[in-house]
């Protein structure tokens, strides 16, 4: 793996594994948040929903790569779907609280919840895949790098979803890059060209018979996310 996809997932597992751990809890959870993260809860149940509805109603059968899992809220969902869930995540507080919300919902043996790469930790096949919001932080040759391995491992289709490139996301990344790195602020978001990285997914997986089938941006307040649905 490209050593700038180490680095920053490296700097992604100190930041929500430290920083923001007890934030990320609240906020994936039904407890009061403020304005702007009530946007970014809602944004985020909407990707969810999108995600989710690209995939069959029923999963029966199926097996479920939740790559960059958080707290589980897509897992639990697949896995009430019918689905055999495998959900990773580097953080290991979230992890620990994806299985407390999975054993709330009194599904032993349908979710498996793993700390770890989701690359070099995940299995080696499964039917599908989904990475919501846990490839926003990479440049566009890292998440290709990654779409590619990630389509090496799946059956039918691998979900993910990208920071979508405005010319306000992209004035407020090169402004980021300009100032003095800190410990406890987030890594930056990385805003792509929406074409640009679909195209680049024909590119790095067509041969395989992949591409770029679909794809619908969610707006909400201070939350948008582009989400891009590769199929065979």
């Amino acid at each position: 793996m490209r050593e700038s996809y180490l680095e920053r997932r490296d700097e992604l597992t100190t930041y929500f594994d430290r920083t923001a751990a007890k934030a990320w809890q609240a906020l994936t959870s039904t407890d009061p948040v403020n304005r702007i993260r009530r946007t970014v809860r809602a944004g985020r149940d909407e990707m969810r929903r999108t995600l989710l509805d690209w995939l069959p109603e029923d999963l029966s059968g199926k097996t479920l790569l939740d790559a960059g899992c958080g707290t589980g809220s897509l897992s639990i969902e697949a896995a009430e779907r019918g689905a055999t869930v495998i959900g990773i995540d580097v953080a290991a507080n979230l992890i620990e609280v994806a299985r407390e919300r999975a054993a709330e919902h009194y599904l032993p043996g349908a979710v498996e919840f793993r700390v770890g790469d989701m690359l070099t930790d995940a299995p080696s096949e499964v039917d599908y895949i989904v990475a919501m919001d846990s490839l926003i932080h990479y440049e566009r040759d890292d998440v290709l790098q990654v779409v590619k391995e990630l389509t090496a491992r799946a059956r039918y289709a691998v979900l993910f979803t990208s920071a979508p490139w405005t010319p306000l996301l992209g004035a407020m990344h090169f402004v980021g890059r300009l100032l003095p790195r800190q410990e406890h602020r987030a890594p930056a978001i990385v805003p792509l060209r929406t074409a640009s990285l679909m195209a680049g997914v024909g590119e790095v997986a067509g041969e395989e018979g992949w591409h770029a089938a679909r794809t619908a941006r969610i707006n909400s307040g201070f939350y948008i996310s582009q989400a891009i649905g590769v199929e065979r």
